[in-house]
Formats: C-alpha cells, sequence, structure tokens
C-alpha cells in the first residue's frame, strides 16, 4: 500500500458559515496529512477556503494506486459534505489530484 495526500477542489455555492466548515474539517480529521512527512513539512491545513468560496480539502489515503486513492479522497470529502448538511448542487467538487506520495515498503 501507499499513501497518497491528494487535493480535492470545490466550490461552495452558496457560502460557508464558521460553523459548518468546522463540521466538515471535522469529520475528515482521521485523514489530516499533518500526519504524514509531506503533511508536516509542508504545513498543508485540512481545508483552505478562499474569499470567492472556493475549496480544496487535502487527505491523507491509503490505496494501492493513484486512481483509487484518488476515487477514495471524493468518495469522504462527498460523505462529510453530505453529512454536514451540503448537497452536491450546494458545494460540487472537482477533480481529485495527487498532491503527494509517501510508499511503504
Amino acid at each position: 500500500m501507499t499513501t497518497y495526500v491528494i487535493t480535492v477542489p470545490g466550490t461552495f455555492v452558496h457560502g460557508v458559515t464558521d460553523a459548518s466548515r468546522s463540521d466538515v474539517e471535522r469529520r475528515l480529521r482521521p485523514q489530516d496529512p499533518k500526519n504524514t512527512d509531506l503533511g508536516e513539512n509542508e504545513e498543508l491545513s485540512l481545508v483552505t477556503v478562499e474569499e470567492n468560496n472556493t475549496f480544496s480539502v487535502r487527505l491523507e489515503v491509503k490505496a494501492a494506486n493513484q486512481t483509487s486513492a484518488e476515487a477514495e479522497a471524493v468518495r469522504i470529502v462527498s460523505s462529510a459534505l453530505r453529512d454536514s448538511g451540503f448537497t452536491e448542487d450546494d458545494a460540487p467538487l472537482g477533480p481529485a489530484a495527487v498532491t503527494g506520495i509517501d510508499r511503504e515498503f
């Protein structure tokens, strides 16, 4: 298995409150990339929200390959958003991308 840091972009179409953002972050905390060497070195934030309500979520995901890691990251982010009250229309996601790789041998 390989540990990937995956970035999933999106947009809060109707904005996001501090409470809602905190709820999403709490749900994503187990996949915080700060637990990886890359996350520590780069000081990666779990969730970054820009002034225009676009956001980036960075997650640590263990998977057999890049495609599986990206799919799992999108699944995790979608679930956290949904469980925090955001529909797919409220917070559409863009394509996931690998930000870093930490291979385990």
